[in-house]
């Protein structure tokens, strides 16, 4: 069901001459939905080569073109990447919707070695600037939080600013937030996960995205529960994870969303680890499940086709 410009719920630290452009923004990278299908495309830089190239994938995903490719043919409600990469071929795909990954950093350095820490890349008015130069549609921007990290307080202050910059410009705020560090026992803790939930919300995120918690003897919708609610306002998406088969996503991502309550996915390795034929499609059957409450027979009828 669609949802109206009335029915947006507006952050009080916008200002009200962004707040038409904030709905706007938002009713599109929603798709009039109030929920998210961000097709993510930031691994490029947070997992270097690995998820591009080798045994399993796709020819294809060797060059970053096919990210853009699928972006600009796919049901998509924005594209997620890092703003160097939008500068090399958003002239090419000037239609898709693009949300700027405002930090990021690689995996080489292990947890043994150090707590992690992404430092943002750019100065928040070097976006605005680059989105007005460009003329390009981008709708928001993501930010990765590693909470339980030694550096979990610099993390905390630049998403903070992230968050309150989009909003002063009318901009969607996406948050990663990720517990992990030394301090962390078990990321995928029920309880912990609905930390950072809670933790998004205090940040004034519109969006944030968490690895779905994990606990053995409980079921899906239990486990899940306890986020959702503390989160209030702020919207839980599920990441994609690794690469598994088709009708095993498609069913737990249905499940997410229609029975554990999630507001959206987040998906990467499922969808550009495919040929550009097949990871369209597959764009377009986690779309209908998402934004169009497809049912998972109904979303494989449409990989399928």
């Amino acid at each position: 069901m669609k949802i109206r410009p009335e029915d947006v719920i507006i952050p009080l630290d916008v200002p009200k001459a962004f707040r038409e452009d904030y709905g706007k923004n938002y009713l599109k990278i929603t798709c009039e939905s109030g929920r998210l299908m961000l097709f993510a495309g930031d691994q490029k830089m947070e997992h270097l080569n690995s998820d591009f190239y080798g045994e399993g994938i796709a020819p294809d995903d060797s060059e970053p073109e096919h990210l853009f490719r699928i972006a600009g043919k796919a049901r998509i409600g924005v594209f997620a990447t890092q703003l160097g990469l939008i500068a090399r071929y958003g002239m090419d795909y000037p239609d898709v919707p693009y949300l700027v990954k405002v930090n990021s950093k690689t995996d080489l350095v292990k947890i043994s070695q150090s707590d992690p820490f992404s430092q943002e890349l750019y100065d928040f008015q070097q976006i605005i600037d680059f989105r007005d130069n460009s003329e390009l549609n981008i709708l928001g921007v993501g930010y990765t939080v590693y909470l339980g990290s030694e550096y979990e307080a610099e993390c905390l202050y630049q998403a903070a600013q992230t968050v309150y910059n989009a909003h002063q410009h009318g901009l969607i705020a996406v948050l990663w937030i990720y517990p992990r560090g030394k301090a962390v026992k078990d990321e995928k803790d029920p309880h912990l996960i609905a930390g950072a939930t809670g933790l998004a919300a205090c940040l004034g995120a519109d969006f944030v995205k968490v690895n779905y918690p994990q606990k053995e003897g409980f079921e899906s919708k239990e486990i899940f529960k306890e986020a959702i609610l503390a989160a209030g306002r702020t919207k839980v998406v599920c990441a994609g994870g690794s690469s598994k088969g088709v009708e095993d996503f498609l069913k737990e991502l249905h499940d997410q969303i229609h029975i554990s309550g999630a507001a959206g996915n987040a998906t990467g390795r499922n969808i550009h680890q495919k040929p550009l034929a097949d990871a369209v499609r597959m764009c377009n059957a986690i779309y209908a499940i998402t934004v169009e409450e497809a049912t998972v027979k109904e979303a494989l009828k449409i990989y399928y086709a």
